[in-house]
């Protein structure tokens, strides 16, 4: 072979070479991305190939699928149903086959469509038996009667959310939040259909926000309900030993460094008040003492051991709860009443509450029960979790019994269920520059059995646009709602 020829075929065998070793890093190194990537329209087609699994709530399935194919035109053959949509869009998101997942149906989706790993053996037996693929099912710990009080007792109130737990679990019992949307609506592609349904629930559309689900993304000011992080600081610390014991708190009340004195409302019994009156009448003046005489570092502490500064996952994300870190005296006194800074979620409020109930102890919040495979075998279960000890069982007891006298006698009395032992904490949070606009009505509560169990834990928070300013408090806005979802809980036990 003369020289040239030989120099061609070295050429075009180092071509071929070159050729290989990119097949083979097509097909073996980027196997995985490619096949997932979402530009990728197979992989669309195929999740959409098959009916999803359910979300299943109470045994009951709150998902379907329907055939979504018209007249051939749509490659995507089938798309998502809900059942209440709207009521249950805090727990399960949506999957549309036009702007894709969120939620319960984006973190489970491999469970869902049937392609998540650990279904491998399953759906290789269907492949080789020629049935089609299956998804398998997402069983919440969501209370169908609980979610329904708490949702129907949002809607008559505008904007609002609702967080309930099993104290003695961590195990979410509702989840709810208005205004809220229907996922349905815009499960498919449909540009005319689907993509205006979209359009109108954007937040730049709708100021409502109707997907914020404000449950769990939502912080607000949480007012006069951290008065019980505030009571667990003093109770933990040694400053204060009893629920009846006199507090050292002027009236009025100089915040330290300042010749700023901190309101109450109105004319309550809050010199050297008791912890226990100072909670029943919710006394800004002994809690904001308090803050200020612990100091911002074990405030802070004891904060945290409730959960605020650290994100929640349930596991759907839920924003990080805010306690500062950074403040003098005086800013730590109006934190310790869950003002300045302070701001909450409701199921961060919520977790509060439970672990007062549950005699200190601070389980991690959950909603997904377990996972199952489309033959009904349990793929994983989730396993109640100690997160924190943010009491000790002795404190957390004295707590108790002054949350019980908040809803016994105190501005908590909307609250009570007869023959249950409530307690409870209500709030009205400052907002707005200058305190200009509406405040937020909060309460947290827990219920108790005859029995001494407390099945149930609520944070309720309602903005009320509509309401006249002076009508707006957490015992008259939010005691009823969470009053009507602790029921649901105690009489879907019966």
């Amino acid at each position: 072979m003369n020289k040239p020829l030989r120099r061609i075929a070295i050429f075009c065998g180092l071509l071929v070479l070159a050729l290989l070793l990119r097949d083979n890093y097509i097909q073996y190194v980027q196997a995985d991305s490619l096949r997932t990537d979402t530009l990728n329209r197979r992989v669309a087609i195929e999740r959409y190939a098959t009916p999803r699994g359910d979300i299943i709530v109470d045994g009951n399935p709150i998902t379907g699928a329907i055939k979504s194919t018209k007249n051939g035109i749509n490659d995507f053959e089938y798309k998502r149903t809900y059942k209440d949509g709207a009521m249950w869009a805090p727990v399960t998101g949506y999957a549309s086959q036009a702007f894709g997942a969120t939620q319960l149906e984006s973190i489970d989706d491999g469970i869902l469509t049937g392609n998540d790993d650990r279904l491998f053996f399953r759906n290789t037996l269907d492949m080789i038996t020629g049935k089609k693929k299956q998804g398998g099912n997402v069983v919440t710990t969501l209370n169908a009667a609980a979610q329904k009080a708490a949702y129907q007792g949002l809607l008559s109130r505008g904007k609002g959310a609702v967080a309930a737990i099993d104290p003695k679990t961590g195990a979410i019992l509702a989840l709810a939040s208005t205004p809220s949307y229907d996922p349905s609506t815009f499960a498919g592609n449909s540009t005319s259909v689907d993509g205006k349904a979209w359009t109108k629930l954007q937040k730049k559309n709708n100021p409502d926000d109707p997907t914020l689900n404000r449950a769990l993304r939502e912080t607000y000011p949480p007012g006069s309900t951290f008065k019980v992080v505030t009571a667990a600081a003093a109770l933990e610390n040694g400053l204060y030993k009893s629920a009846d014991e006199n507090t050292n708190s002027p009236l009025p009340y100089t915040l330290p460094d300042t010749k700023t004195e901190l309101k109450n409302e109105g004319s309550i019994p809050c010199k050297d008040a008791s912890m226990r009156i100072a909670l029943r009448y919710s006394c800004n003046t002994v809690f904001g003492k308090i803050g200020a005489d612990l100091g911002k570092d074990k405030m802070l502490s004891e904060a945290e051991k409730f959960g605020f500064n650290a994100e929640q996952f349930t596991p759907v994300r839920s924003n990080a709860s805010v306690f500062p870190k950074s403040m003098d005296r005086p800013q730590t006194a109006l934190s310790s009443i869950g003002q300045f800074e302070t701001a909450a979620t409701p199921l961060q409020m919520a977790m509060v509450a439970s672990a007062v109930a549950n005699d200190g102890t601070l389980m991690k919040p959950y909603m997904v029960d377990k996972l199952q495979a489309p033959s009904l075998d349990v793929i994983s279960q989730t396993e109640p979790q100690k997160m924190s000890q943010p009491l000790s069982q002795s404190n957390a007891q004295i707590l108790q019994s002054m949350m019980e006298t908040v809803v016994k006698e105190g501005t908590g009395t909307k609250a009570q269920i007869p023959g249950v032992t409530v307690g409870g904490k209500t709030g009205t949070a400052q907002h707005g520059v200058a305190n200009s606009e509406k405040p937020y009505a909060w309460f947290i509560s827990y219920a108790k059995l005859p029995d001494g169990s407390s099945p149930v834990a609520v944070a309720v928070v309602v903005e009320d646009g509509s309401a006249n300013r002076d009508d707006i408090t957490g015992g008259g806005l939010a005691a009823p709602i969470a009053r009507s979802v602790m029921k649901a809980v105690i009489d879907s036990k019966k």
